[in-house]
């Protein structure tokens, strides 16, 4: 087993630890699942969570959100368990897992203001902001089940940020997308980001995790290979991609193909 390299944060024992993943493990009958990941994310960064499909990208995500239990170990968030203390450790996160859901009768402003309900801080005024900022307010009072993949995509996206969370986990956010869509989103999260959001942001999309995220952790078949910043990478492997190869191939087996 291959152990992740600590991340280089400058005097990150200042920086509030926003996602602590310790030996966290859940293995499937038909072998497959993760296998004791251990990482640390921290407030304001962009942490790209970047395999191949069937890596185990989702299920770590489904049990950092307590979807699935995991055989052992555990995910805290802002310092509470996800196990033991679920709805203070999901009290300011926001997320999108797998494919957005919505009501399908519902309008794209409708399915917001019933979500709002959970939070007394929302109002219409942030459902307004939350649609333009994903790029649908013109479409609010179209159905859902009129929607492409990407303006879904959009409507989860607006859905995870409405109340304003500290942290945002996004599984595939960028699937359904044009290249419009996709550097829409990445400046919303970017922007996010610098106002002191934490994301998780899992994909298989090697050039938009470059471009997006600022710290990385490369899995591989349910194994955590190595955690390291944008910048060292950049510096050392001059693409993130070259990156990729040099730990699936110190790993022991390179892809046939990566998909871009």
């Amino acid at each position: 087993m291959l152990l992740a390299a600590p991340f280089p944060n400058q005097g990150s024992e200042n920086m509030e630890k926003v996602i602590e993943m310790k030996n966290l493990t859940k293995l499937y009958k038909n072998g497959r699942g993760i296998n004791d990941l251990n990482l640390d994310v921290y407030k304001g960064e962009i942490f790209g969570f970047l395999g191949p499909n069937g890596a185990g990208k989702t299920t770590a995500m489904k049990i950092m959100t307590g979807l699935i239990q995991p055989n052992r170990g555990d995910v805290k968030l802002f310092g509470h368990s996800v196990i033991e203390e679920y709805e203070k450790a999901m009290a300011d996160v926001g997320c999108i897992i797998e494919v957005p859901e919505a009501y399908s009768y519902l309008s794209a402003y409708e399915n917001l203001k019933q979500l709002a309900r959970f939070y007394p801080d929302v109002d219409e005024k942030r459902i307004e902001e939350v649609l333009e900022l994903t790029g649908i307010g013109r479409y609010k009072d179209e159905q859902p089940k009129r929607f492409s993949l990407g303006m879904k995509q959009r409507l989860g996206l607006a859905a995870a940020i409405l109340s304003r969370p500290k942290l945002v986990i996004l599984d595939e956010p960028l699937n359904g997308l044009d290249v419009e869509g996709m550097i829409d989103i990445r400046k919303l999260i970017l922007s996010l980001a610098k106002e002191g959001t934490t994301f998780f942001i899992s994909s298989h999309l090697i050039h938009d995790v470059e471009l997006t995220c600022n710290k990385i952790g490369i899995i591989y078949n349910g194994m955590l290979l190595n955690i390291q910043s944008m910048d060292d990478i950049l510096k050392n492997y001059a693409t993130l991609e070259n990156y990729f190869v040099s730990e699936v191939e110190s790993y022991g087996r390179l892809p046939s193909r990566i998909d871009q």
